[in-house]
This record gives C-alpha cells, structure tokens and sequence, in this order.
C-alpha cells in the first residue's frame, strides 16, 4: 500500500468552538450520492472512484489505510456490528467485498497486498449496504431488489422484491434479526422476513417525495424514516401497534422555530452575556427551500440531558442525527423538538458549504460527535468534530436559572396577595354574645309612629317561618367526612393498568345539547357534568340514582370544579359568570356578578386550599376572596348572603386573552399557570405577585387546555413528578412539561383533534394521560411512550372531555344486565371492571332544581344538530383500572 500524497491534509482545523474541521480529502471522482461509513474508531469513503480510504477517528496521526480491489466506482460503504474482527463491507456495480480491517492493516505492515472477500458479483448499482447484527448476513440495495447475502459462505440467501422503485435504504430489526425494513423511491416501506424470503407488511405511499433514509431505534423501538422534502415519519415498530403512524415531523418549520426560540433568548441575555450571532441567524436572510434527508444515526445526549430533567420520563430520551444538504440537525424522539441546529452556512471557513451526502457517529458517554461529508458539487471530502455540549447549549439555556417548583419553597411574603388568608387566618374571633336562657315570644318595645311601620311588637303572635328548609333530617351519622374517610381507607395504586373496556353507560339528556365538560370530585364519590343546554349535573360516581341537576347559567356551562372539601362546586359558563354551588343543598350560593371584571370569565377554579377562587378575564388573572354564607334572611330569603371581593389582578406578559388556568388546590403552592390565544404558557409566582416565566411558541396554534398532574389524596407520588404539566392544541397534539427547565419533554400524537377543543388529564398515578379525539375515540398514553398504549372505543361522537377517577382504580359491579341490555352485556362488561364510560344516548327527566323543569332533550355532538337522530357522548368519564 502506497500513503497517498497531496490530497490528504489533517490539522486542528479550528473553525469554532461548536465544529472542527479535522480531515480534508481532495478525490479525482465526484462522491456526491454514495453511502458512507462512520463508526467508533473509523470512517470510510470511496476515493478516486475505485479505492476505500479508511481514516482513523481515534487517533488523527494514524496512517489512512487505502484498499484496491474493484473495478467500478464504489457507491456504498458500511461497517460491521462486531467489535473484533472489525468488517468493512463495500459494493460497487462489479463486486460487493467484505474486508477484515486488522488482516488488513498487518498485511500492510508485512507489504502485502490486503485483499478482500468477494460475495457477489454484477448485482447492479447498489444504494445501500447493510450488514447484520452478527455480521452474517449483509443486505445489498441494487434496483429494485435486496439481496441477501451469506457472509460466511458467500451465497445468496434470499431475493427480496415487491418495491417499485430503487430502494434508497435497509436497516435490520435490532431485537428480531430476522427482520429488515427497506425504503423506496416508491415513497413506502417495507417489513421483510429474509429467512422466508417474504413481506411481512407493506405501507401505503406516505409522500409525494421519495424516501431517502432509514433509522430503527432500539430504545423506543420506533422506525424512522427521511424523505427528500425534509419530511420525517416516525412509526412504532411495538408488535401491537402494528406499524402506526406516530407523528410526522417538517424539519423545516421545527428549524424555523428553533431559529426564533434562540432569537428571543439572545434578545432576553444581558448584553455582556450574548453570543455573537450566527450568519444563519441574520436578519433578512432567506431560509433553504427544502431540507432533504440524507442519512439518519442514533445520538446520546444522556450526559446533557439527565442534568436538567431530573428523573423524568424523558431523561433516557433517545435523539438522532439528521443529516441534509445545509446543515445537521439533532431531533429528540420523545418531544420531536430540535435540540440543535448546525448550518454550514454558519461556519464560513468549513471547505463544505452544501453537502452531497453525510454520515454521522456519536460515542455513548462521550460529548463529541463526528461527523463525515462530501460535497455535493466536486470531489472534497471532510470529517469534521462537533460538541455536543456547545451545539445543544442554546436549546438547554431556555429554562435556565429559573428554578421553578409547584412545592412551595419558602413562607408566605408580607407583600404576597396569599398573605390575607393568614392575617384572617390570626385575627382574634370577636366575643359571643349572651343569650338569655328564657326566649320571649313577645317582647315589649316602645310604640313609635313612622310612615312605615313593620310591627310595633304589641300583642303579635309568635313569627312563623314559611317555607323554612327542612333542616332536621337524619343521615345515621353519615357526615361527609365520616364517609370520606371510610371511602380512602384503600391507598390508590401506584403501578396500576389503565382502561380498556367499557364498564358503564348513563345517559344525560335527549337533543342538541352537548357535553363539554366533567370532574370528580376529591373523594372520588361525586361527578360533575357540564352541558351546552345551561345544565350541571351531578352525579353519583357509580351512575346510580338520580343526579342532582343545578340550573341558573344564561350559556354553556364551559369547565366545573370541585372544591378540596367536596362541599361546594364551581362552573363558569359561556354567560361570563362563576357560580358556586352547594352539593347538600342543591342550590345556588354564590354569583359573581359581570361588574367585578372588564371581560367576561373564561375559566375559574378554587386555589389555596379553597382560601380564593382563580378567574381569567381577558389578558387578566384575578384573584377573589369568597366568603359562602348559606344561611337565609327572614324577610328577603331570596337574596345571596355570600359575598365576593377582588383582592389581587395580575396581567399577562401579552395583550390577548387567557383560554385555559391551572393550579394546585390540594395543598399549598404559590404558582399558577396560564394559556394564552398567543399560543404562550405564563407562569405566576403569587407569592412574589408577578410572572415567573413565559414559554414562547408553546404549540403551533392556542392553547385550549393545560392540565397539571396533580395526583390525588389517595396517592403519594414522587415530589418531582408533581412538576409536570400537559398543554394541548387543536391540529398540535399533547406536550408534556417540565416546570422546573420548562421545556418540552415529550410530545403526544395519534389521536385526531383538528377542529374540536377536545380535554385531557392525568391519572392520579401520574402514569397516563388521557385525551378525546374526534374519531369517537378516548386515547390512554402512558408518559414513557409518544404513542397510544390504548384507545377505548364506544361513543357515536367527538369525545370532548375525559376524567380519571381519584380514588377508585377498580369498581366491582353485577353480572346482570342493566337497564333491559340483557345477560350477554352483563357478563361482557364484567370482564372491563372500572373502565367507566359514561355515553349521552338515552333519555334522562330530573327536576330542576329551583326552576322548571327543563323538556327532554338529547345530548350530541356540537357540529350536527339534527334532532331525530340519536347522537351520543361528547365526553367520557374513564376510572382508573
């Protein structure tokens, strides 16, 4: 072997502080469209045409290795899987060659002339080379074929066909080796079983670009696959998924985003704090029309990841290179964000501006990447050094220096909003009055003449109350909280499964009025219900009796919240005003008039251990002090003795309206969070009285629900955990947050919601999240995965709201049938104890509580108002198996 002269060049190549410029090869022939090789201690490339060069990534002195043996221009490199003997398999149009790269380098320390295994011959142009796990077998893409071939006997295995166009790319199952995956320019893929030489499934045409690039990640078991219009589609390879669509990720608009996200944070640093922008980064300059994908390899952030997300879900997240044209980009699996960027453009001095093809290599427990490109237009071909600490920096400072927690992490201020409950909480009581032992019926009082007189006390009968509330009746001691604590004595589950069959129906109401909302209660024993027809309803939480129907909105009833006693529930409504209700009395105790804030309510709820109500009004959040008070006037019994004060308003950072608020009512926590129709999530510190973060371009469109896991009283999770937060928009899935980096540590898609503001929620074992979806569906994902685990079908329409059950993980219930469906239905549904599914398709006629009765009507979906048709649930009440 001679050492090549005048083309080769090696050197620190400093270009910044993110990417290095190690190697620089000057080849005859152009290697624009080749398939090359980079692994843990080397890289391969075709040069001149016909020879591989193999450079060593370990040690830059190491003298490159050049292999001769094909006749024709060498189109597709690939490295074994077996550390000892390293294999090198290459393929040009004559032959397809395996080599041993240690018999190789001691024959050319002996001056021999190192020769390789040939195992085929004249199979074509081969795209894609790929060799199996135990490196037995070797999958070459030529044409419309895959062959496989022996690598021990070096016969032909099996002819793989069925593609209709080249296929562009072939990976092997990691954990079922008999399995490979191909692509296509036929814009599909392929599931092959090449021990019986037959498909296994074949997918519909996903794009109208040809597929280009292939990943089968191990840990998420998901597949990957790149297309030439910057396109990426994620499919779960999960055996009862049965290769569906997880999300599809435009490399294009996510690298705009990035783009603004690390703008707006320049723009937020101290001035002695920014680092000079990037070229990419100016103003005014115009963006690639397209991002084609050339290759795809797996990524280990572990290292800096880990440090920020704590013991999240997300912590172990797998990332993976994407490598195009114009520059590298680094994608996390679990949230389908970029968590960095590299443009070539950004770094004048790199010899490659616009590369023809890429392959790329990071070590596990290592902070540096390598990566190998050629050029799209010439012969150059460079190895670059890339940190990955300093490309993914700007992604992990977003949330930095924040450290926000729900846990409250000091006392209450002096200044603080929340410090009126505690001076209320220490005011000294006033001094009861005496009563006299003796009531008189008849007291004298001196006869006075006034133009109105109400009674001058003279010989008047003893006053009789009419209509005085029947207040004597017994309950056999069954107090609330004699019942709430007899219903929790059964500690909540943490490691339970989730729904997934259908365990009871309970019809709400007959005609056009929609279901909108639903919320246990606290203790588990109560569910409230919110309809479109000015109605709240609750009931039992098994659906047994007659539910308690409270009337008095002038517009849909739009959210409903328990208190954390369970006494008292609150709705908002389309008509702008909160209302509190009491469970005992049926009745209402509370209105808050419109004159207390300059817009109407959008949503409210009870924050502080039930000390305030929080509302949203407009670009304002309020803070009320309530005080219930549902004792009567003798004279004007109609009128409310509950009164309602503003004690602190806070704006947010923007002009447009608050759409949806969450906060922690089970216990103490000074912070409150917000979503805006700016497509913003606002964080409140009341405590401090101000906002403690904003989270910019939090989805693609606003934000109509936040949720926080906030467990239950019958659970005990991990302090950490109650730190995650789940935003949801129409047309832009379910994202998970973490509070304390707010960033986005997994993103949720599958269930489709392109129109209708379908809700979610957290079960309180913080394992699942549940959402509606318009396909009269309720999908279950569990934190650990992107993908559905289960989706509980049985509604005729949009399903708009789901709700876990707080403190019953399983309901045991009769075989029988129930309401006339029969035996068969009964033992059907007893095998699905606790998925309970409530399904508006049957009429319901309570009394109305302090009106008239409302006419029977049907409960359907908001977008088809024909009355004779039965139409169903538009919400679904799920308890936790």
């Amino acid at each position: 072997m001679e050492e090549p002269q005048g083309f080769f060049s090696t050197g620190d190549g400093c270009v910044g502080d993110t990417v290095t410029e190690r190697c620089l090869v000057e080849s005859k022939e152009p290697v624009s469209h080749v398939q090359l090789a980079c692994g843990l201690w080397f890289c391969a490339f075709p040069l001149d045409g016909n020879e591989l060069c193999v450079w060593s990534t370990k040690d830059p002195s190491y003298q490159p290795l050049i292999l001769r043996g094909h006749r024709q221009p060498i189109t597709a490199v690939t490295f074994g899987n077996t550390v000892s003997p390293l294999l090198i398999c290459s393929a040009s149009q004559d032959y397809v060659m395996l080599w041993s790269l240690d018999e190789c380098r001691q024959k050319v320390l002996l001056g021999l002339t190192p020769r390789g295994l040939v195992l085929g011959t004249l199979l074509g142009k081969a795209l894609y080379l790929r060799l199996s796990p135990d490196d037995r077998a070797a999958a070459v893409c030529a044409g419309n074929k895959i062959f496989m071939l022996d690598t021990e006997s070096r016969s032909t295995l099996a002819v793989l066909e069925g593609h209709r166009g080249p296929v562009t790319a072939a990976e092997f199952c990691p954990w079922q080796t008999h399995i490979i995956i191909s692509v296509s320019e036929d814009r599909s893929f392929k599931v092959w079983d090449h021990h019986a030489g037959s498909p296994l499934y074949s997918s519909a045409v996903l794009t109208a670009s040809p597929l280009l690039s292939l990943l089968v990640d191990e840990k998420s078991k998901q597949l990957v696959a790149g297309c030439a219009d910057g396109q990426l589609w994620v499919f779960s390879l999960v055996e009862r998924h049965h290769y569906r669509c997880v999300t599809r990720v435009d490399l294009k608009k996510k690298r705009e985003t990035f783009s603004r996200r690390v703008e707006s944070r320049l723009c937020s640093l101290p001035e002695e704090n920014r680092r000079p922008r990037a070229h990419g980064l100016e103003k005014g300059e115009d963006m690639e029309g397209s991002l084609p994908v050339l290759s795809l390899a797996p990524c280990d952030l572990s290292l800096l990841l880990s440090s920020e997300c704590g013991c999240l879900p997300s912590e172990s997240a797998p990332c993976l290179w994407v490598g195009s044209s114009a520059g590298l980009l680094v994608l996390n699996l679990a949230n389908f964000e970029l968590e960095g960027v590299l443009r070539y453009k950004d770094f004048r001095s790199l010899s490659i501006q616009v590369a023809g093809s890429c392959a790329m290599m990071s070590k596990a427990g290592e902070q540096k990447a390598i990566c190998l490109l050629t050029s799209l237009f010439g012969g150059q071909i460079a190895v670059l050094e890339i940190r990955l600490a300093a490309l993914v920096r700007s992604r992990q400072g977003l949330g930095a220096g924040r450290s926000l927690s729900v846990l409250p992490r000091g006392c209450v201020l002096s200044t603080s909003p929340l410090h009126f409950r505690i001076a209320e909480e220490h005011r000294t009581p006033p001094a009861p009055q005496r009563r006299s032992a003796v009531r008189s019926t008849v007291q004298d009082q001196p006869l006075v003449f006034h133009s109105k007189v109400r009674s001058s006390g003279y010989a008047t009968a003893p006053h009789v109350t009419m209509f005085s509330p029947k207040t004597n009746t017994r309950n056999n001691g069954d107090s609330p909280s004699r019942r709430r604590s007899s219903h929790g004595c059964k500690e909540y589950p943490l490691e339970s499964s989730p729904p997934t069959r259908l365990h009871k129906q309970r019809v709400l109401a007959h005609g056009p009025a929609a279901a909108l909302c639903v919320q246990f209660s606290g203790d588990g024993r109560w569910l409230a219900c919110g309809l479109a027809n000015h109605l709240s309803l609750v009931f039992r939480a098994d659906l047994t009796g007659t539910p308690a129907v409270f009337s008095g909105h002038d517009g849909a009833v739009s959210t409903v919240c328990w208190s954390h006693d369970g006494r008292w529930l609150l709705s908002t409504s389309l008509d702008g005003t909160p209302r509190v209700w009491s469970l005992r009395r049926a009745e209402l105790v509370l209105c808050v008039g419109r004159d207390l804030f300059p817009k109407p309510i959008q949503s409210a709820q009870f924050y502080y251990l039930d000390a305030f109500i929080l509302c949203s009004s407009g670009p304002e959040l309020q803070l009320l002090k309530c005080h219930i008070d549902t004792s009567k006037d003798e004279i004007r019994r109609y009128k409310q003795k509950s009164r309602c004060r503003p004690v602190f308003r806070l704006p947010t950072a923007g002009p447009t309206e608050i759409t949806s608020l969450s906060a922690v009512n089970d216990f103490y926590s000074y912070l409150v969070l917000t979503a805006g129709r700016d497509k913003t999530v606002e964080v409140f510190d009341l405590n401090a009285g101000r906002s403690a973060a904003v989270i910019a371009e939090a989805h693609s469109r606003p934000v109509h629900q936040i949720c926080q896991n906030k467990g239950s009283s019958f659970t005990t999770q991990r302090y950490q955990v109650y730190n995650l937060f789940a935003t949801t928009a129409t047309g832009d899935g379910i994202k998970l947050w973490d509070l304390r980096t707010l960033r986005c540590e997994r993103r949720f898609e599958g269930h489709p919601n392109h129109g209708y503001p379908c809700g979610i929620a957290f079960s309180p074992c913080g394992r699942y999240v549940a959402s509606g979806a318009e396909d009269r569906h309720a999908y279950v994902y569990e934190l650990g995965s992107s993908t559905f685990s289960h989706r509980l079908a049985g509604h005729t329409d949009t399903v708009a709201g789901v709700a876990f059950s707080p403190s019953a993980p399983q309901r045991e219930r009769d075989r029988t049938c129930e309401q006339g469906r029969g035996r068969e239905r009964g033992e059907r549904e007893s095998q699905a104890a606790s998925a309970l599914s409530t399904e508006l398709d049957a009429g319901l006629r309570p009394a109305t509580l302090g009106s008239r009765p409302e006419p029977r009507s049907r409960v359907g979906c908001s977008t088809d108002r024909v009355p004779q048709a039965p139409l169903f649930l538009m919400l679904s009440v799920l308890s936790h198996i």
